[in-house]
């Protein structure tokens, strides 16, 4: 069996944690995590757009969203770069569809087409994309469509909410992590809350791999690591 060098497990990590609607951090997201909440069992037509920047947090809700309508009803989702020039959803089905800006022009045809069909066929339509709908580079009617949803800008946290957010996952991993390291890394980590996640799991697995407590020596070791993606804030 081979065994990685301990910078390249280090590099490797990635946050393990499922998406699901319970562990998504809420902040000022409440009423939007009810709407997707919902989901799963109306069988009537609806239809959601979700938009923000990569990071915030939206393909984490469309995934946990798919998750927690599975076995109540179809679900089916993909990535705008997946679809195809035919969806051919199915009467009730919950057609989830992440990232809408990267729909080919034979795609934007099959969505618009799923539009047309949705409130007959009882389909709810879960779209998400980086901006406003009306700023989205598609064609027009599907844009219009799309402006036509019930429309949630998926609000980021604030820095007290990432450090109790941060706070929260080290103790579930039964890690020490003091508040400094957290105020640190905030500083200086990547702003999104995925990356500064997998930051706090990076550091864990170097403070076992090399026995040494999770201090800010070994925190910056890890955010300086040149191919590990974590990057260093301006701050």
């Amino acid at each position: 069996m081979m065994t990685l060098p301990r910078r390249q497990l280090l590099l490797d990590i990635h946050t393990s944690q499922i998406p699901t609607l319970d562990n998504f951090v809420p902040g000022g997201n409440l009423e939007l995590l009810d709407h997707l909440d919902a989901l799963a069992d109306r069988k009537d037509f609806a239809a959601l757009y979700l938009w923000g920047p990569a990071g915030c947090g939206r393909s984490h809700l469309l995934q946990a969203t798919a998750r927690n309508a599975a076995g109540r009803r179809p679900v089916t989702l993909l990535n705008g770069s997946q679809v195809g020039s035919e969806l051919n959803a199915k009467p009730g089905e919950l057609l989830i569809v992440d990232d809408v800006d990267r729909l080919s022009a034979e795609a934007q045809i099959a969505l618009f087409r799923s539009f047309n069909a949705a409130r007959l066929a009882g389909l709810a339509l879960l779209l998400a994309g980086p901006a406003p709908a009306l700023e989205l580079a598609l064609r027009e009617d599907l844009r219009t469509r799309i402006g036509q949803c019930l429309i949630y800008q998926v609000k980021p946290l604030d820095e007290e909410e990432k450090a109790a957010a941060l706070a929260r996952h080290a103790a579930a991993r039964n890690m020490q992590l003091d508040p400094a390291l957290i105020q640190y890394l905030l500083r200086h980590g990547r702003r999104d809350l995925p990356s500064l996640l997998a930051a706090v799991d990076a550091l864990d697995l170097a403070s076992l791999e090399q026995k040494r407590p999770a201090t800010l020596p070994l925190l910056r070791e890890v955010l300086q690591s040149r191919d590990g993606g974590w990057g260093m804030g301006d701050g």
